[in-house]
């Protein structure tokens, strides 16, 4: 579902159908979405190396230096985000950000999930302390909460929901959350975190991993019969006995938690498909990386989550657009059969040189207008590549102007 608050009036529905597709995407209005205190959460999804992080990041820097309490949470384990904000190290616990300007009264924090360390927490918010002290000594639970797939995804969910409860509970808490996901399409694989985890914790394999701990004494024996017996005897030989030991002790000790986990879970996930939070899908002017933020804006609209729109990173920029390639690669051609001085040779060099650069601009948008056609209610914001790296909150400040556009 498009979330409409920051999005242009669409074309009537009666309109010709060739007239709305010759027509503009619509503008993707920034401003206007920092602008609103009703949104609270901001979800950047796409695939890898498209500039996400920056783009987070920018958002964040741009919304604080608007008068928003802003949080910016990375999943992503690269370290861009932190030197782009001039932070030496980002880890579980958000670190303020200085330097920028906070003369409208905003403030801006960053942080990077440790899956791990937010599995601890969880465990000793949330069990007596003998029994999180089991949990955290147990093997099986500390290669389940450092490795298992699918873990990184639902404790992004429980930091979200951890974050979102911090900034309600203070009137000076904060009011925009930032989420950077992860580079690839498992970044929405955490909509489906609380199903995933009971999936696994209540699958076939578990419960017969855990029926021997559940039969314990003479009655559970005799309850479950030699039909356990031969389990346990054989996932012993197949898995080694400690192993099946400790996955048995992990089982037990999380299962007076794991209804607290599904209703946590399932409480973020009803943050996300709410009107406060807004979806925006990064992707760079490239085939693969527009491919795949096809992906995640159908699927954010199967799922019903509220999209915002499509920011297209490093659009390239021709100012001398008039000469088309064909032109210059012309007029290359006829410098180098004439020959003559050095700078002939050079002249023609940075003729080709441009005709390359405007075939690419060209292709670039070209790709951008190809999406627009297939998703022709996404707003679209194109962002101009720079000619140096993010490093910086001048540079992450430039980012944030383009974003929000004339």
């Amino acid at each position: 579902m498009t979330q409409t608050p920051h999005t242009p009036a669409h074309p009537p529905a009666h309109s010709p159908a060739h007239v709305r597709a010759a027509q503009a995407a619509p503008r993707l209005d920034i401003d206007a979405m920092i602008a609103d205190r009703s949104v609270e959460v901001v979800v950047c999804c796409g695939a890898g190396g498209v500039g996400k992080t920056t783009t987070a990041a920018a958002l964040g820097l741009r919304a604080a230096e608007a008068g928003r309490r802003v949080v910016v949470l990375t999943i992503d384990p690269a370290r861009r985000l932190a030197q782009a904000l001039g932070l030496s190290e980002l880890d579980n616990t958000p670190r303020p950000v200085v330097g920028f300007d906070a003369s409208a009264g905003g403030s801006l924090d960053a942080m990077m999930l440790d899956m791990k360390r937010t599995f601890d927490e969880v465990v000793l918010a949330h069990a007596d302390p003998g029994k999180a002290e089991q949990i955290l000594a147990n093997p099986f639970y500390q290669a389940v909460s450092s490795s298992f797939a699918g873990t990184q995804e639902y404790m992004a969910m429980e930091k979200l929901g951890q974050l979102k409860a911090a900034a309600g509970s203070s009137p000076d808490g904060w009011d925009l959350i930032i989420v950077d996901t992860p580079p690839s399409r498992s970044a929405l694989d955490f909509l489906d975190a609380p199903n995933r985890l009971g999936s696994f914790l209540d699958g076939r394999f578990i419960r017969l991993l855990s029926a021997p701990a559940k039969a314990s004494g003479r009655a559970g024996v005799k309850v479950f019969g030699l039909g356990v017996q031969l389990v346990s005897s054989t996932m012993t030989k197949i898995l080694g006995g400690q192993f099946l030991t400790d996955v048995q002790t992990f089982v037990a000790a999380l299962d007076t938690m794991f209804g607290g986990f599904r209703e946590r879970a399932d409480e973020t996930y009803r943050l996300l498909s709410r009107a406060g939070t807004s979806f925006l899908v990064v992707a760079a002017p490239e085939r693969d990386a527009l491919r795949e933020a096809s992906y995640f804006v159908d699927r954010l609209q199967a799922d019903r989550m509220p999209l915002s729109g499509l920011v297209v990173n490093r659009m390239g920029r021709v100012s001398a657009g008039a000469l088309t390639p064909s032109r210059a690669l012309s007029v290359a051609e006829a410098l180098e059969d004439r020959g003559g001085p050095k700078s002939a040779e050079n002249a023609a060099g940075l003729l080709r040189l441009h005709a390359a650069v405007v075939t690419i601009a060209q292709r670039q948008r070209e790709l951008a207008e190809r999406f627009s056609r297939s998703h022709p209610d996404v707003p679209v914001r194109q962002i101009p590549a720079l000619n140096r790296d993010v490093h910086d909150l001048e540079s992450l400040r430039e980012i944030g102007n383009a974003l929000a556009g004339p």
